[in-house]
């Protein structure tokens, strides 16, 4: 794997008056250093090595600049990555787009029962984050539960390492930001800690926060939790 990268590009905003030179045969990961689905990308991106193929665009997404949703990906959204001519989104369709379209080490390993089981679990995510989601509206300790049972039983079917299928893969990286949020808010908005019971997702967090090329993506838990807070308890 590449080196961790110093020293991240700034945040691009409605004041920055030009786009990259786009189409140009760079390959762009067009992103934002606090959003979780970006992120996925970015992690993919550094484990495989990438840092020199695929230079990040950071965009500042509270005041995005308008050439983003006019020129680049019309969908306004991150993440997308400019390749080949192309703009793709949807960071599930990605990061599996990354993995196979570029070299560095594979994300996915050959074994079919694991590569059916990394697409079980992949599917999984976006009914894993609306029950988080609609939980901290509610019972969050009573709704959050069982979703992250789920984890807790997924993490036991392959025994050849502390990560979905054993070794680290996309299905872990399809989690992991939003698991790095759900657990700080949980704990810091309702006192619930989320590995308490689960010692197989406890070790996967464990594990998964000595990878650099995860390390280096997260946000500040400060930060996340105030976004949180602002979001779901304002209101309570």
């Amino acid at each position: 794997m590449a080196a961790v990268e110093v020293n991240l590009p700034t945040p691009l905003d409605a004041t920055s008056s030009e786009p990259p030179p786009l189409f140009d045969g760079t390959t762009r990961l067009y992103t934002c250093y606090t959003c979780p689905f970006a992120q996925r990308v970015w992690i993919t991106r550094n484990y495989k090595g990438l840092q020199d193929e695929i230079k990040l665009v950071p965009l500042n997404l509270g005041n995005r600049p308008a050439w983003y949703k006019e020129k680049v990906y019309p969908e306004n959204k991150v993440p997308a990555l400019e390749h080949n001519g192309k703009i793709i989104g949807e960071s599930l369709d990605l990061i599996k787009y990354v993995d196979s379209n570029f070299g560095g080490p594979s994300l996915l390993p050959d074994d079919p029962a694991k590569r059916e089981f990394a697409e079980e679990l992949i599917a999984y995510t976006d009914t894993f984050n609306r029950t988080m989601f609609t939980s901290f509206k509610g019972d969050a300790v009573k709704e959050a539960g069982p979703a992250f049972d789920h984890l807790e039983n997924a993490l036991n079917k392959f025994d050849d390492g502390p990560f979905f299928l054993g070794q680290f893969s996309l299905a872990d990286i399809a989690f992991a930001p939003f698991v790095e949020r759900f657990q700080i808010f949980l704990s810091e908005g309702f006192k619930y800690d989320i590995t308490a019971g689960r010692p197989k997702l406890a070790k996967w967090i464990e594990e998964i926060n000595k990878i650099d090329a995860y390390k280096q993506t997260k946000t500040d838990p400060v930060e996340l939790v105030e976004f949180y807070k602002a979001r779901f308890l304002a209101q309570q």
